[in-house]
C-alpha cells in the first residue's frame, strides 16, 4: 500500500507532555478539517509504502515516531504501518484531531488529541493520553469544559494560536484563567527555532 505524505523528518517534539523528546515525524498529507488559522503545511509531496516509511524512520537515530498530519486517522490502511513500526521497535505516538477512533489507535503507545472548537460536533475519540486545544478565541474555554466531559485523558493543555507568525499568548492566558486542571502548552519548536 502507498501512503500520501507531506514529509518525514527528525526533530524534537515541540509541545505537550513529551516536549523535548527526540522523534521521527511522519506527516501524512491531507486533513478532514479546514481551520482558518492552521499553521501546518500538509500538502502532498510524495507517496511511500509502509516498508519505505519504516526504512526511512530507521535511518534516523530516535526510536520514537510521531504519526501526524494533516490527519492520520483519516488515512486508510494504517494497521500494516503501525504493525511494522512496532516490529521495528518504535515507540509510536499519534497526533489527531479526534474526529475518528479507528481500532489501530489501541496499538500505539501515545495519543495526543487536539479537538477543534470550530468543529465541536466532530469529536469521535473517547480517550487519549493528552488533549491539546488551540485557543483560537476566548470562547474556547467553554469548548474545553465540554471536551473534558467527552474525552478521557490524563493531561489537558491549552495552546496559543499562531496567527501568521504572531503567537497569541494573551488569548491562551485568558482561556486558562477560566479553567481548572489545564496547563499551557507552547510550541517550543517555534519559540526556539527548530523544525
Amino acid at each position: 500500500m502507498e501512503y500520501q505524505l507531506a514529509e518525514i523528518f527528525e526533530s524534537l517534539q515541540g509541545e505537550g507532555r513529551n516536549a523535548g523528546r527526540p522523534c521521527v515525524f511522519v506527516r501524512f498529507a491531507g486533513c478532514n478539517f479546514g481551520c482558518s488559522w492552521c499553521d501546518t503545511d500538509f500538502s502532498r509531496r510524495f507517496a511511500a509504502t509502509e516498508e519505505e516509511i519504516v526504512r526511512e524512520a530507521l535511518s534516523h537515530r530516535p526510536r520514537s515516531v510521531i504519526l501526524t498530519g494533516g490527519e492520520p486517522t483519516a488515512v486508510p490502511g494504517m494497521e500494516p504501518l503501525v504493525d511494522l513500526l512496532k516490529e521495528a521497535g518504535f515507540w509510536i505516538a499519534v497526533e489527531t484531531n479526534g474526529s475518528a477512533a479507528p481500532g489501530w489507535l489501541e496499538r500505539v503507545d501515545y495519543v495526543a488529541c487536539s479537538p477543534k472548537a470550530e468543529y465541536p460536533d466532530r469529536i469521535a475519540l473517547g480517550k487519549a493520553d493528552e488533549v491539546r486545544v488551540v485557543a483560537s478565541s476566548p470562547a474556547v474555554a467553554g469548548f474545553c469544559r465540554e471536551v473534558r466531559g467527552r474525552i478521557a485523558a490524563t493531561d489537558w493543555y491549552v495552546s496559543p494560536c499562531d496567527r501568521g507568525g504572531e503567537i497569541d499568548f494573551a488569548t491562551a492566558k485568558e482561556v486558562l484563567s477560566q479553567l481548572d486542571g489545564w496547563s499551557l502548552s507552547v510550541q517550543l519548536h517555534k519559540l526556539l527555532g527548530f523544525r
